[in-house]
């Protein structure tokens, strides 16, 4: 009693040597469809017409320069030399939830590449089945009586289709172009959850540094005002004028409740970016002042920045996935060959189930082709092939939203110093002029209308000149961002688990 040691023998061989020939043909055959060919990097040199930039004027005591050959650093927010917001951003880091989210989805592409690798292997199965059957020999022709008996089965089978003409391994290409997709999302949303914090930082100390100067002018009126009441108990000016400059205080005070909802919403989104409830954290404080501007701002070649942004990339990796889809609904169209045999025992007592007379095999060839299936296979593949036309249109319009992103930032700053340099000016000037008038008003040489004007000239351009200072930082951190954030310098980040 026992198993067949030369059947089972016998077909473990005929498999070995089977599936040897037949991963050996199917790694020589074709692949049809296109083989993916990386698209050229933009033919331009420059990212604006005329002459590149090379550095701002000097606004507010500092110029910034634009370094064509500069290292990139992958942690570029250190440039603004504030511990504070380092803290938040390795804080933010760790606990973000949408970049775990994201570091999550690339895990499970890489394990559905890993899982996509097993149809290169043979698939060996074994079953068991048990069985109640009543057999009747009528059905052969006999009149002996029906028989009940109970059949027990015991086999292996093994499968192993032949990649003949590559749509297996075009497959596996569409996964692991997939796979270079989520990678290049994970960085993109690690580089928009730094530029995020670092903004809102920025956009926080500002809205900070105007409530403190909109407190100062108020601090002034109101010294006016107790100026004017006493003018006018001494008869020396109507009391209109003390109303009049009631109101401008009332007015001016008007303008901080906006500016303290801005200031919480900022605190909120910190919070959220940090991965906390905002109830349950609270962001350090920043002064606009504590915020060093780089001065000296690395810029890569077009050439460089299409190898490197990460939208750039994701936009690459799904042309590639397109370009590795047409080839599998051309191998559709193709015949699908099967290497297939089956090992077994089977017998009616449980325990004659290995039995030698209970024995049976099979070793065969499945061929497919298709030969009418109403034009789907054929439009399937005329529907890729549009599909990657779509995401080569996408990719050029990604690279050429970019370099307009470079073109934009770099004008910005330029622009920028200018503002700011001229705001600076206005700020200087209407400081004096306020001064002056205050000094006469309090000589009672000066009209209200004077103290007025002083005023309202003094806050606007308080308030433009600290806008100006937020703006150029706000546009350095865009100019980072645009060219790609350094993160090919850093340790890997996308793949950070868990």
């Amino acid at each position: 009693m026992g198993v067949d040691p030369a059947g089972m023998n016998g077909l473990l061989r005929w498999a070995a040597r089977g599936c040897c020939a037949a991963a050996l043909l199917a790694m020589s055959g074709c692949a049809v469809g296109p083989d993916f060919v990386r698209p050229k990097p933009p033919p331009v040199g420059a990212y604006d017409r005329g002459p590149a930039p090379n550095t701002t004027i000097p606004a507010d005591g500092q110029a910034q320069h634009f370094l064509r050959e500069a290292a990139f650093p992958s942690d570029w927010w250190r440039l603004f030399n504030s511990a504070a917001l380092d803290t938040v951003i390795e804080q933010a880091i760790a606990d973000n939830l949408s970049l775990r989210a994201s570091q999550a989805s690339l895990r499970r592409s890489q394990e559905s590449l890993r899982a996509g690798y097993g149809v290169f292997f043979p698939q060996l199965d074994a079953g068991f089945d048990a069985t109640r059957q009543k057999f009747s020999p009528a059905r052969f022709g006999s009149s002996t009586p029906s028989s009940i008996f109970s059949l027990y089965t015991l086999s292996a089978t093994v499968n192993y289709p032949l990649d003949l003409f590559g749509g297996e391994r075009r497959a596996l290409e569409g996964l692991s172009a997939q796979v270079d997709a989520q990678r290049d999302a994970v960085l993109a949303s690690y580089l928009a959850l730094t530029s995020n914090i670092v903004n809102t930082v920025i956009a926080r100390a500002a809205y900070g540094a105007e409530i403190k100067a909109l407190e100062e002018v108020i601090g002034l009126e109101k010294n006016q005002v107790r100026i004017s009441q006493a003018q006018a108990q001494a008869g020396l000016i109507p009391y209109v004028n003390v109303l009049s400059l009631q109101s401008q205080v009332a007015a001016t005070e008007a303008t901080l409740p906006p500016l303290r909802q801005k200031l919480s919403q900022s605190d909120h989104l910190l919070s959220t970016l940090a991965g906390r409830a905002p109830a349950e954290w609270a962001p350090p404080d920043v002064d606009l002042a504590d915020l060093t501007l780089p001065g000296d701002l690395p810029v890569s070649l077009p050439s460089e920045l299409v190898r490197r942004r990460p939208d750039i990339l994701a936009a690459e990796a799904q042309l590639h996935e397109a370009s590795a889809s047409i080839g599998v609904a051309t191998a559709a169209l193709f015949p699908s060959v099967t290497l297939n045999g089956t090992y077994g025992q089977n017998n009616a007592p449980i325990s004659d189930l290995l039995k030698k007379t209970g024995n049976f095999w099979s070793l065969g060839a499945d061929l497919s082709t298709p030969l009418f299936h109403g034009g789907t296979l054929w439009f399937q593949r005329k529907a890729a092939i549009e599909g990657y036309r779509q995401s080569q249109n996408d990719y050029r319009q990604t690279v050429l939203d970019a370099l307009a992103q470079v073109a934009d930032a770099l004008r910005a700053l330029e622009h920028d110093a200018e503002s700011l340099q001229a705001q600076l000016q206005a700020l200087n000037a209407s400081q004096r002029a306020l001064q002056l008038v205050q000094a006469n008003f309090k000589a009672g040489v000066a009209g209200y209308v004077q103290v007025l004007i002083a005023n309202d000239q003094y806050a606007r351009a308080k308030i433009g000149y600290l806008e100006s200072r937020a703006q150029r930082f706000q546009d350095t951190v865009a100019l980072f961002v645009a060219l790609g954030g350094g993160w090919w310098n850093a340790p890997a980040i996308a793949d950070n688990s868990h």
